[in-house]
């Protein structure tokens, strides 16, 4: 018989740059399958410091990428007991957004998610309700579960969907029919992708400021 219980767990996050009266963008990432968090911030050093202040959540799944048992990766979720495992993952992700104490009244929210990262960034967009200006969706899959009426309360969104050409992981026809799904959803969607393979390509966020 499998039973459930409730209990308190601690998890951590990083951030890169100091949020001040001078930010005017703050960017809430999530990163892919076999980041830490601490690594994949890194990307994001390239914009400017003053105007920039970076979220980075933390899978809380960890494991080891190789027989040495020296590189640790983690994972957001499984297809293991997922709607269980996708609520706690939410109520992490709330608490860091409270423990930031954000106003964001005065600065650009951007949501980004990085491949499995994109099913998190939106399912916590879609189930919490929450406000964001700018979706950035790079090398994922967006939720078979989710559709137009869960961005009901954001009808002006902005998002970007960018996709490496030469990505090994993804059919470009099925790439076709998420880009058309996801303009289907978000008429404002904008598609830049990439000369590149299944990476963030770090030359193109200045970009998604812009847009």
């Amino acid at each position: 018989m499998e039973k459930t219980v409730n209990y308190l767990s601690t998890n951590s996050y990083d951030t890169l740059n100091t949020y001040t009266n001078t930010t005017k963008n703050v960017w809430l990432v999530f990163h892919g399958i076999g980041y830490l968090s601490r690594f994949f911030i890194r990307h994001f050093s390239q914009l400017s410091a003053e105007e920039n202040y970076i979220i980075c959540p933390q899978a809380p799944s960890k494991y080891y990428k190789d027989n040495t048992y020296k590189r640790v990766g983690a994972s957001w979720l499984t297809r293991e007991n997922t709607a269980v495992e996708t609520e706690n993952v939410l109520n992490y992700i709330d608490a860091v957004i409270q423990n930031e104490n954000i106003d964001f009244n005065t600065v650009r929210f951007i949501v980004l998610g990085y491949s499995q990262g994109v099913s998190i960034a939106t399912r916590w967009l879609a189930l919490r309700k929450q406000f964001c200006h700018q979706l950035v969706m790079i090398s994922g899959v967006f939720p078979k579960e989710l559709g137009r009426t869960n961005f009901l309360h954001l009808p002006n969104l902005k998002t970007v969907h960018s996709v490496g050409l030469n990505d090994e992981i993804f059919d470009p026809e099925n790439v076709k029919l998420q880009e058309n799904r996801i303009c289907s959803y978000f008429p404002k969607t904008q598609i830049i992708n990439h000369n590149g393979g299944h990476i963030l390509e770090v030359k193109l966020l200045e970009k998604y400021i812009n847009i």
